[in-house]
Order: C-alpha cells, then structure tokens, then sequence
C-alpha cells in the first residue's frame, strides 16, 4: 500500500523541501497553503520525482475546511504515514502600537493552525493504530524572547501540546514530535538584517527532520550547536544579557 504524508506550510521553505524529500521516496504528498499556484508548480515537480499528491488551497486557520481537506486526504487511496504542523509565522509583538493584533496573528497562526492540522487525523490514526505525527517548534520556544514573545510563546506552546499529545496516543503507536529548528534557508529567514549563526540550507535541514521524525525522536533540536551551546546560554543567561544582545 502506498504511503501517504500531509504537510502545511507547502509552498516554500520547510514545507516545500518536505514534499520534495517524500515525493524521491515515491509517496503521495497532501499539500497545504493558501498560495495555489506556487503548490501547483510544487506538486508538478513531486511528480517528476516520482511521487504524486493533491494540492489544498488553505489558510491552517480555516478550521471547517481543514476537517474537510483532511478527511478528503484520508479518503484517497493509500496509509496515512506521516503529518508535518509546519505552517507558521514570525513577526515582532509591536509593542509600542497600543494592538495586540500582531500577537494575536502569530499565536494564531501558530498554536491554532497546529490543532486544526492534527486533531482531524487523530481518530484516524488511533483506528489504523499507527503514525507519525511532526510539529515544527523552534530552538525560540526554550526562552522569552523580547520583542518577539509571541513567536516563542506559540512556539514553546506547541511544543508543550506535543509531548501531551505524545503521552496520550503512546497506546495506539503513534508518536509526536516536536522539530526545533535553528536558522533554516527560507521565505521567513533571507534577506533579514540579524545574526542567523548556524543557519543551514533548507534541503539539509529537512533530511535531518526525517531522521528524526522516522526514529519517532520526541523533541529533536538541531543544527547540534544550538543543542549544546545556544539553548543553555538562553536558558541560563541572565536577563539584562537578553535584554543587551536580544537572545
């Protein structure tokens, strides 16, 4: 039986690299974004790669229309294998406008995008009794950042929500994990004005999240530098060095 895996987020960076990564392996790829023509280019190439797949022109928001696309999805020929949360946004809280509005847009996005893309799947999944399910966190969900709290809060909420999730459908075979990336090539990281240390190509970056998500890993942070030098210094650093060099 043909394997199939979902994927938000599919019309650039991560996103679009994980369906490339797959469609190699020959599997049908379900995309997801609200930028159909750039999904349509993408799945034209999955198939010269020899996979196949259906595009779904969506914002992760639209709650009603990610249930309908999912069990579309479902329905297609084919075991649901593997689902990617990598839909999301980043931003500054825009402290000073007197709005919460751009907090609210990225926690949004990011924590509400993530429940509307899994828990569709997960009476699915717990009838096949197996699957992978992978959300795309980040090394900025270890600390508060400022001027960027929204980003790390939706960020280490999620990562927190993976570990529940985890717990509750160990039974049934089903493993949760949380990618934390570090700086990754795409649409949200190029051309910004910042330090990006470590910074990895997006075509490296997504070889390592499939390792880790098919070895069912729970957190997995990567590049290793950020595992064993960046997180402890965010974690440990005291506040006015946060506040000085904005880690």
């Amino acid at each position: 039986m043909n394997k199939k895996v979902f994927i938000t987020g599919a019309s650039s960076g991560i996103g679009e690299y994980l369906a490339y990564a797959y469609a190699e392996k020959g599997y049908f790829v379900g995309l997801v974004a609200r930028r159909a023509n750039r999904l349509q280019a993408i799945l034209s190439k999955c198939q010269t790669l020899g996979g196949d797949g259906k595009i779904y022109e969506l914002d992760v928001l639209n709650g009603d229309g990610m249930t309908w696309a999912i069990h579309d999805f479902i329905a297609l020929p084919g075991e649901v294998d593997t689902i990617y949360a990598n839909a999301g946004v980043g931003g500054t809280d825009e402290m000073s406008s007197g709005s919460a509005d751009a907090m609210n847009h990225i926690l949004s996005i990011n924590i509400l995008g993530v429940t509307n893309t899994i828990m569709p799947f997960i009476p699915h999944l717990k009838s096949q009794n197996k699957g992978k399910i992978a959300v795309v966190s980040s090394v900025a969900s270890f600390r508060g950042l400022p001027h960027h709290a929204a980003y790390s809060g939706s960020k280490a909420a999620v990562r927190n929500i993976c570990q529940g999730w985890g717990a509750a459908l160990h039974n049934y075979n089903i493993s949760v994990s949380a990618i934390c990336p570090g700086f990754v090539a795409s649409e949200m990281t190029d051309g910004k004005n910042i330090a990006q240390p470590f910074k990895l190509d997006t075509e490296v970056a997504v070889k390592k999240m499939i390792r880790a998500v098919d070895r069912r890993k729970k957190v997995f942070i990567f590049p290793w530098q950020m595992r064993f030098i960046t997180i402890p210094l965010m974690r440990h650093a005291p506040d006015w060095l946060v506040r000085k060099f904005g880690m």
